[in-house]
């Protein structure tokens, strides 16, 4: 049931191999877009608008923003290509929408929006999507806008490693960890969730991962909402945001307690990694991750955003120091 509510907007990035190494200029320019997309966010929820008009809102920021895998910087197919998923899921009424495999759409998460809003479906794929793109007036570019270099040459050294029959040297190519997302809670009492990525540098054959589907890297509910990063097989084979959501909703586990449940012990047992975002109606956050870091925020009553990108830095939830994965966890997708 629906309630008066203080807003929340959390945020993420992406989670990975996130080493302090980074330049300066790099890492306030992170800091900076991830300050952005809350700020932005934010601003739809304090003008009263639902949860999922927050949640496309920050994502646009960060699909625009070349340091993240989606949107503009969103990472290369084996053949050169870029291909985008996206997907965003309304908490309060259960609707949903999706879009898999687009090449052309500047901001995948509108259009994913777009097929909650105006069609009949949850998923829309390929060149079906952009064409009901098209229809419905989203910004089509050319798919040169996606290309940057410092993807352009991830790819380089992956081919270059299949092509020797090595594993990829890249931990941020071999584990798949790029996608950004956002997590709302609306003056309302509502939830929404949605999720933007590239998927994984030298994918093949057409491979979608968690980000799209609905119960795996994004969900809602009237009681939480989870966005998710990582290595997507996993977050798929444990339908990752779901089961948060069931956890918390269904069997009365406390938001933090439930998200690091899936985040750090069932998906690292499987051979897995990554993080997610997760939120319930009362405004209680969670952040869980077991890598070294992940770009990560969020933003409430006092409307100051609050980020942070490396796994010892305080991010105000009290959540430091993920724990490892266990050590037998040696399983492949």
């Amino acid at each position: 049931m629906s309630h008066a509510a203080t807003p929340v907007l959390v945020i993420h990035a992406g989670a990975g191999v996130i080493k302090r190494e980074m330049s300066a200029a790099k890492e306030k320019d992170i800091r900076a877009a991830l300050a952005l997309a809350l700020k932005d966010g934010y601003a739809r929820l304090k003008d009263g608008k639902p949860a999922t008009e927050a949640v496309a809102a920050a994502i646009t920021v960060l699909e625009d923003d070349p340091h993240f895998n989606a949107g503009k910087g969103a990472v290369f197919t084996h053949e050169g290509k870029n291909e985008l998923d996206a997907a965003i899921m309304d908490g309060y009424t259960l609707r949903a929408g999706s879009v898999a495999g687009v090449r052309r759409v500047k901001n995948p998460i509108l259009l994913a929006q777009a097929v909650m809003e105006h069609s009949p479906h949850v998923m829309l794929a390929g060149d079906g999507a952009e064409a009901f793109a098209k229809e419905q007036g989203i910004t089509l570019v050319d798919p040169s806008y996606f290309r940057t270099e410092e993807r352009w040459q991830q790819l380089q050294r992956a081919l270059k490693e299949d092509a020797a029959n090595r594993p990829h040297a890249d931990v941020e190519t071999a584990k798949h960890f790029g996608t950004v997302g956002a997590v709302a809670l609306d003056a309302q009492g509502h939830l929404a969730a949605g999720t933007s990525t590239g998927g994984m540098t030298d994918k093949r054959w057409g491979r979608i991962g968690d980000s799209p589907i609905i119960g795996a890297g994004t969900y809602a509910n009237s009681g939480c909402a989870v966005s998710g990063t990582g290595w997507g097989e996993f977050y798929m084979r444990t339908v990752a945001a779901h089961e948060i959501c069931m956890r918390v909703t269904q069997m009365r586990v406390p938001l933090q307690r439930a998200a690091a449940e899936v985040i750090n012990q069932e998906i690292p047992a499987m051979g897995g990694n990554g993080g997610a975002i997760a939120l319930d109606d009362k405004g209680n956050l969670a952040m869980p991750f077991n890598t070294d870091g992940m770009f990560r925020g969020w933003i409430g009553a006092d409307g100051v955003p609050h980020v942070a990108i490396y796994g010892d830095e305080d991010d105000g939830t009290g959540q430091l120091l993920p724990p490892p994965p266990p050590a037998e966890s040696t399983a492949q997708p």
